[in-house]
């Protein structure tokens, strides 16, 4: 599963994830990309579970590049505990996502092929998002 090999601090506060993408918006290495739409966490098992619904879609057809990684901590307390004492511990990691970010991006396969396994990847995602092409950042 993805997660940072090592970090500097252990816990992090959430923060917000404000504003559009305008890093990262565009599709830079393949020709269709996966893009978000709406703003939010996507976590790293979310993440392993698209790379894995596309790898079995593309086969040995394609090549695929992930363009976000959950390098973001985020803790929980276990259950029944009473407030205070602490921070709780990391339980996961996740990756912030604004809206325009490609999380996927596709090389070497047709168009109704990188749609379906695209299609296959957003179904594991927490947030809405849509299949673009690199021409001209087209939306299919």
């Amino acid at each position: 599963m993805l997660m940072p090999k090592k970090v500097k601090y252990r816990k992090q506060q959430k923060g917000r994830v404000r504003g559009q993408a305008t890093r990262g918006n565009k599709v830079n290495f393949g020709d269709y990309g996966l893009q978000a739409l709406e703003r939010g966490h996507i976590t790293a098992r979310q993440l392993e579970a698209g790379r894995i619904a596309i790898v079995r879609q593309i086969k040995k057809g394609g090549k695929m590049w992930i363009r976000v990684f959950p390098d973001k901590p985020i803790t929980k307390k276990p259950q029944e505990t009473r407030m205070g004492k602490g921070k709780g511990n990391v339980e996961g990691w996740v990756a912030p996502v604004k809206p325009g970010r490609i999380i996927y991006e596709l090389e070497g396969l047709s168009r109704e092929e990188a749609k379906h396994a695209l299609e296959m990847a957003s179904h594991k995602m927490s947030i809405r998002t849509r299949m673009v092409a690199r021409e001209e950042m087209e939306v299919l």
